[in-house]
């Protein structure tokens, strides 16, 4: 039974879900968190303008700080709007990432359940920070390795400008390493990520797909 039970789909066409998990820590405070929320309204308004992508996309977003917050659960574009995030607290970057993960089974299940295919579903983590001390770096890198190799799901590191880049690689798996963010280049980012998943959304099953080069926003130094 999945947490889902009950929610009727919206459509049955394919989905593709991204789990955005978020750093909303005290460090995101000014700049990164206001660009942030510039490039995630400008990632919303591209998805809604892309027919397909409107269609089939459901994005969920988990925060941290101090605390974990689902602050949207799996929703095509149409059903949320998209909220602007605050900052306070410490990094508990590995229960989020977790959390994001449990989530991103359940949604599978009720696609499965309901009768809708489904693309590989993708996570994005964006952090500035290094993980609390009492998070599990060496667990979360097994666990997401294992579910990257598994074909569970696509996982996608973002540093931002104060980063830990050792810690970040650690738990990135080695077939997809972090990516340093340039600057703030969120909005950069999000039209990278937009694009990608109009490709994605828009390719047959089995079909080799070639996603949008990184250079606008990558930091390819660091």
């Amino acid at each position: 039974m999945s947490y889902f039970q009950g929610e009727t789909p919206d459509n049955y066409e394919q989905k593709c879900l991204c789990t955005l998990v978020l750093d909303t820590s005290g460090s995101m405070g000014g700049e990164p968190i206001r660009e942030l929320n510039r490039g995630l309204q400008e990632f919303y308004a591209a998805i809604e303008e892309d027919l397909i992508a409107a269609n089939r996309l459901e994005v969920s977003i988990v925060t941290f700080g101090s605390r974990i917050n689902t602050i949207q659960e799996p929703s095509l574009i149409e059903g949320f709007d998209m909220p602007t995030l605050g900052v306070s607290g410490t990094t508990r970057l590995v229960d989020a990432v977790r959390e994001a993960m449990r989530k991103t089974e359940e949604r599978k299940q009720w696609y499965k359940e309901t009768g809708q295919p489904y693309y590989r579903p993708i996570v994005v983590l964006i952090t500035d920070g290094e993980p609390d001390r009492d998070q599990d770096v060496n667990g979360i890198s097994a666990e997401i390795r294992e579910a990257v190799e598994g074909k569970r799901f696509t996982f996608f590191g973002l540093g931002v400008k104060g980063y830990n880049h050792a810690t970040l690689q650690r738990i990135c798996p080695p077939s997809a390493p972090p990516m340093p963010l340039a600057g703030y280049k969120f909005s950069e980012f999000f039209k990278w990520l937009s694009n990608s998943i109009g490709i994605i959304t828009k390719s047959k099953e089995g079909e080799t797909i070639e996603l949008p080069p990184i250079s606008d926003w990558a930091q390819m130094k660091f």
